[in-house]
């Protein structure tokens, strides 16, 4: 989604409302229950959060231009790498091998077999399809991107074929350095 985003694809930044902005924070918590404890850190009461709308309908929420969230169309809520980072076990996540590091690094979506074998893991616990992920890789501590699973974990580990997590952003992408 952002292999090349550029500030050309940026269209306008505007202030959010704080009664927007409670609202944001109500949807985060929701779709992300494990916010709820760093939900006023994430966005604090006396911050403002900014829209910045680019191409392909695409939102970006930052707090002093750093870009906290992603939003397309009115799809769920991206969390930024950065804010993964901040607050690892906040969000879900799913375990690459070492295999499958370079691809994603180059824009690449995960394969099942790539989150199925013998150094990649899938949560114990199931994941519903269309849920956000954090992607991490085996031996490494920080998460390398985050997608959004076409697959449940059932589903990847019944079927190991096809695309089981489309990447929304990686590190070293366009929107990794992006700065408004």
């Amino acid at each position: 989604m952002f292999k090349k985003f550029t500030r050309e694809e940026v269209h306008s930044k505007t202030n959010v409302k704080s009664s927007v902005q409670r609202s944001i924070k109500s949807k985060l918590v929701a779709q992300f229950p494990g916010l709820e404890p760093v939900i006023d850190e994430v966005i604090p009461k006396k911050s403002q959060l900014a829209l910045i709308k680019c191409e392909n309908r695409i939102s970006l929420f930052t707090i002093d231009d750093d870009i906290l969230l992603i939003q397309h169309y009115d799809d769920p809520f991206l969390p930024s790498i950065r804010l993964v980072h901040r607050y690892p076990e906040a969000f879900p996540s799913v375990r690459v091998d070492r295999g499958a590091i370079k691809f994603i690094l180059s824009g690449a979506n995960i394969m099942c077999p790539g989150l199925t074998s013998a150094g990649a893991a899938l949560p114990a616990e199931p994941i519903a399809k269309g849920s956000v992920v954090a992607i991490t890789a085996q031996g490494k501590d920080s998460a390398l991107a985050v997608g959004t699973l076409l697959m449940g974990t059932d589903e990847i580990k019944a079927v190991n074929k096809g695309v089981g997590v489309e990447v929304g952003s990686y590190l070293g992408d366009g929107l990794w350095n992006f700065t408004y």
